[in-house]
């Protein structure tokens, strides 16, 4: 005969650790006004990049920075911003900017409000006319540097305007 033997079911086994809880979250879910205000407010300044593989051709004009890692040819106007040729950048171009960065290669003329810096790595054929200029040891240059001074785009504006009276009279 066969006899069943009862069993008890198993107990769980409970292991006890001192395992800190971790801080609740606090998670805020981020609404389409939440993310244009981190967006606008944001302390980085903006930038638009021409990668490696772009080859572009014409004119370019911006209210952001530039960086140029590809190949551009034709002329690059961001009066208040800064214009940075990559150090894969082939740029053959009139630049008008508040500060030129050359670490690539550069033909052509160069005109910033502030400064221009060649870098080490830059190499640069064309005319600068600049507030300052830095050229590290070992870069490369080729052409003319115009220094311009505040009294000197002043006092030129108030005799271009003088001589502009002095016709209509």
């Amino acid at each position: 005969m066969w006899r069943e033997k009862k069993t008890r079911p198993a107990e769980p086994l409970v292991v006890e650790h001192a395992v800190p809880a971790p801080p609740p979250r606090q998670e805020k879910p981020m609404n389409e006004m939440t993310a244009r205000s981190q967006s606008t407010t944001s302390t980085t300044p903006r930038q638009t990049v021409l990668g490696q593989t772009v080859v572009l051709r014409g004119e370019l004009s911006a209210d952001e920075d530039l960086l140029v890692e590809g190949q551009f040819e034709g002329s690059i106007s961001l009066e208040q911003h800064c214009v940075t040729v990559g150090a894969n950048g082939q740029v053959k171009a009139e630049i008008r900017a508040r500060q030129a960065v050359i670490l690539g290669t550069l033909t052509g003329k160069v005109s910033a409000q502030e400064k221009v810096e060649i870098r080490r790595s830059g190499h640069l054929v064309g005319d600068i006319a600049t507030g300052a200029v830095a050229i590290e040891e070992g870069a490369f240059f080729k052409g003319s540097i115009e220094i311009l001074r505040e009294e000197a785009k002043t006092g030129s504006r108030s005799a271009s305007a003088n001589d502009a009276s002095e016709k209509n009279d």
